[in-house]
């Protein structure tokens, strides 16, 4: 198995290893993103390949609910490092090559979709707005 790091993220930091970026507060906690926020860890890793497979394991966390359990505050909701990566340690001695391999093959094509029918929906109230302005 592969390692990874996880870190804080700090604004303006570059980072020369594959890598993405985990929301840490808020609802959406857990969400892995490919841009960085203010808010969120820096995850490392050895090879491209080990990178999005992990991304897309923390999506499915994510989706899951996974790291629902681990969320913190009342205010604005948070989780912490620690947290996070024993979450993640723990998926990743669980899942089998094989169906977790076609796992990601279909996250990659529901992700697609789906960014697909969110620019419809765009696309559809910026007709709407033409057609009301008109």
């Amino acid at each position: 198995m592969q390692n990874f790091d996880i870190k804080t993220h700090r604004i303006g930091k570059t980072y020369s290893k594959p890598h993405f970026f985990i929301l840490n507060k808020g609802l959406n906690s857990g969400k892995p993103l490919l841009e960085p926020c203010s808010n969120c860890f820096v995850i490392t890793t050895q090879s491209i390949d080990f990178r999005e497979s992990l991304f897309y394991l923390c999506l499915s966390l994510k989706i899951g609910k996974y790291f629902g359990y681990y969320l913190k505050g009342s205010v604005i909701p948070f989780i912490c490092i620690a947290d996070t990566q024993s979450v993640i340690k723990a998926a990743l001695q669980n899942f089998r090559v094989n169906k977790w391999e076609q796992k990601i093959k279909k996250l990659k094509k529901i992700t697609v979709f789906e960014e697909d029918l969110k620019l419809q929906l765009k696309t559809i109230s910026n007709l709407k707005i033409a057609l009301i302005r008109s």
